[in-house]
């Protein structure tokens, strides 16, 4: 079978079967010979990945739906898949009908625009439909919608600087992790690695919160301020940056470590390797490093540790590079 000679119908079963496997991957009792079975369905056939990764944005856009009335929600037994398998079915439906997808709109449901954006071995600039600009750090991903109410970043990884339209009547709402930033129109960074958190804001102001489920929208920065927070905080911790604060050194192509230790030092540098670095144990973390490096070499940053610092590098079963010091010696009696 070539993409020519496909026929309306075998568009349409493809486009059924990616469906399928996106709610069956998202659900809590997917197994593993199901994951198989998707990864041969979706090597069979050049459109199989387009058509999942398509239905991927549709999910994320599903993400944003109401939740069905509990009196007429589907059986407990199985909670979230029936409910995705909802959210997709009225996501789609709505897409594809304009007077669906209108009233979506106006209910605040459904975005009247979607935008997904990736950043892999380059930095990358784009422009929201919004008139937003938005720099992507490398291994970035982001997605912006369109919503009545506000507008809405979801960062799933790395880290990206924004420069918003201002709109006192439209925020703009930025995901990361459990937390949430909150704006109407300014410049600030935002970072994240694994579910660690940084907000630097240049000007203007926004309002941070640590987890989207507490009440309230969170504490306000002003500018040359910063928060961070990570999985559990109650709050963000929130302190001033000074004229040498590197942050946003990599909109220069750079990182800057300035004489921290491993510890903290680690996921600035894990962000851009595919495997990260880990330390053997906590006297290890404690060492301090510095120095100025390229993020497209940072994997010469790795190896050039043994050199510069008293470490040696070994490697764990997964195969990740570990740090570890080199002992002293105990003085001679």
């Amino acid at each position: 079978m070539t993409e020519d000679t496909l026929s309306e119908a075998e568009y349409d079963a493809i486009t059924d079967a990616a469906a399928h496997w996106c709610m069956r991957l998202h659900a809590v009792d997917c197994s593993a010979e199901e994951r198989v079975a998707f990864e041969q369905w979706r090597e069979a056939h050049p459109l199989h990945a387009f058509e999942y990764e398509a239905m991927l944005e549709i999910w994320d856009v599903a993400e944003h739906l109401p939740r069905p009335d509990p009196v007429v929600a589907l059986p407990a037994s199985n909670p979230a898949p029936a409910w995705r398998q909802y959210a997709i079915s009225a996501s789609i439906f709505a897409l594809g009908l304009p007077l669906v997808a209108y009233t979506g709109w106006n209910m605040g449901w459904l975005p009247n625009s979607y935008q997904h954006f990736e950043a892999s071995d380059n930095v990358r600039q784009v422009t929201l439909n919004d008139g937003s600009q938005v720099e992507l750090n490398l291994n970035t991903e982001l997605t912006y919608s369109n919503y009545k109410d506000e507008r809405r970043v979801t960062l799933k990884k790395g880290e990206a600087f924004f420069s918003v339209s201002h709109d006192i009547t439209h925020p703009f709402i930025v995901k990361a992790a459990e937390g949430r930033v909150r704006v109407t129109g300014t410049r600030f960074n935002v970072w994240m690695y694994e579910d660690q958190v940084r907000v630097n804001l240049v000007e203007g102001s926004v309002l941070v919160t640590s987890n989207t489920a507490l009440p309230g929208d969170g504490l306000r920065l002003g500018p040359s301020m910063q928060a961070q927070y990570r999985h559990g905080d109650y709050t963000p911790q929130i302190s001033q940056t000074y004229d040498n604060d590197s942050s946003l050194a990599w909109r220069n192509g750079k990182l800057i470590l300035d004489n921290l230790a491993l510890n903290d030092a680690l996921p600035l540098i894990n962000r851009y390797l595919n495997n990260p670095l880990m330390l053997a144990d906590t006297s290890t973390g404690a060492i301090r490093v510095g120095g100025v490096y390229n993020i497209k070499e940072i994997n010469g940053l790795v190896n050039s540790l043994p050199k510069v610092l008293p470490v040696y590098l070994t490697r764990n079963a997964e195969g990740n590079p570990v740090i570890n010091s080199i002992p002293k010696h105990a003085p001679k009696s």
